[in-house]
């Protein structure tokens, strides 16, 4: 697969494959590159995640057959990324070969028009007369545009690929997952994990209204390695935003740089919690089997017991680390320039971590969970992560 040889999947790796989307606006695009990928691999999902951007793709994946998912992914952000009308034809031709121009012109275009099939901006009769909206956009267009590109009887069917996303609840502030092994999913549900204030207005659901997952929490991890009952899986989690960079040397760098940290900082550290969580976890499993018999039979023992797991968790780090600087408007520049890169640098990295393929190696015994960066240990950026003196892994 272009230049990447993917090793075969030996019958002993039987674990379960996740798929796991963070938000991150118009750096989607990377995911849908990451997922074209993984179509193509012994490794196709049978759970996808996703908050905001993420619960889109997600959606997208879950609601269309095997065959149809690249296609259809295409198509969605082939729809919301077509140049508007207000450039004119001579703008929409000659946008795609001014990379920097395209850059700022897509933002700004972003923010005065809105994007096609996602989100408008608020007639300007919203604001007269004393009215008071709650978001600058309308995001009306993107429940038919889901529906458009997501087949809801597929996502909801029993045997279709499990779909779970988040959101905040606005009146009580907790975080809420919608998921199709407990309830129906709608547009509305994929709509409410992506409604960030004050960009976007809330989605109300039954009576109680949700915001964007991304304010409490940008990833599904936890999410998905933590839901009762536990199966051992290889977790691919997909992140837009990357902890590591140059010390900024303009306003632009630094406000890009803000962001980076702000939402790679958080996902780090759900990261570094699920694995200590699990270590622990799979430490006390095997503790507990030591123990003798009127220990284990104790109220102690019994407590100790039900935080024990037999399970082990890999997780795959595909992380976007574009090659230049993308400016703090990254995450709403819907160029289509700039989408075909993402997506095409998220496909190249997703192959390059499928052919190698680390989590083959065999599993500690001590070890509950570990991380693989691939492209992060090229680049000399993988961290290490101690749960224990000497319990040591490698991740990013």
């Amino acid at each position: 697969m272009d230049g990447h040889t993917i090793p075969p999947r030996p019958d002993s790796y039987d674990k379960k494959v996740a798929l796991v989307l963070q938000g991150g606006g118009a750096l989607g695009s990377y995911q849908a590159g990451v997922y074209e990928a993984l179509a193509d691999s012994p490794y196709l999902p049978d759970w996808v995640a996703g908050i905001s951007i993420g619960a889109i793709n997600a959606a997208i994946i879950a609601g269309n057959a095997p065959e149809r998912r690249v296609e259809r992914l295409r198509q969605f952000w082939e729809r919301i990324t077509a140049p508007p009308a207000s450039l004119g034809a001579w703008g929409q031709a000659l946008l795609p070969n001014w990379p920097v121009d395209r850059r700022q012109t897509g933002a700004t275009n972003a923010l005065l028009f809105g994007q096609a099939g996602f989100f408008s901006p608020r007639p300007v009769f919203d604001w007269l007369f004393g009215g008071q909206p709650t978001s600058f956009y309308d995001t009306a267009a993107l429940k038919s545009t889901l529906e458009s590109v997501a087949d809801f009887d597929r996502i909801n069917h029993a045997d279709g690929i499990r779909l779970s996303v988040g959101a905040v609840n606005v009146r009580t502030g907790n975080f809420a997952y919608f998921d199709t092994a407990e309830i129906t999913i709608r547009p509305e549900h994929i709509m409410a994990s992506g409604a960030l204030p004050p960009g976007f207005p809330a989605v109300e659901i039954d009576g109680e209204h949700y915001w964007d997952g991304g304010l409490v929490s940008n990833t599904p991890l936890q999410y998905v390695l933590t839901k009762i009952p536990r199966r051992s899986r290889l977790t691919f989690q997909v992140d837009v935003f990357h902890a590591r960079g140059a010390v900024p040397t303009s306003l632009e760098e630094v406000a890009e740089r803000d962001k980076d940290i702000r939402y790679s900082s958080r996902t780090r550290a759900a990261t570094d919690r699920m694995l200590e969580t699990h270590d622990v976890r799979h430490n006390i499993n095997t503790l507990w089997h030591k123990l003798p018999e009127e220990l284990r039979d104790t109220p102690e023992g019994r407590f100790l017991y039900a935080y024990g797991c037999v399970t082990t968790m890999d997780i795959a780090q595909v992380i976007y680390r574009p090659k230049d600087g993308q400016g703090q408007s990254k995450d709403y520049e819907f160029s289509a320039g700039t989408m075909r890169e993402r997506w095409a640098q998220g496909r190249e990295d997703a192959l390059a971590t499928l052919a190698a393929a680390p989590w083959l190696a065999p599993m500690p015994p001590e070890i509950g969970a570990r991380t693989f960066d691939v492209l992060g240990n090229v680049l000399g950026e993988a961290h290490s992560h101690a749960v224990h003196p000497s319990l040591t892994q490698e991740h990013a």
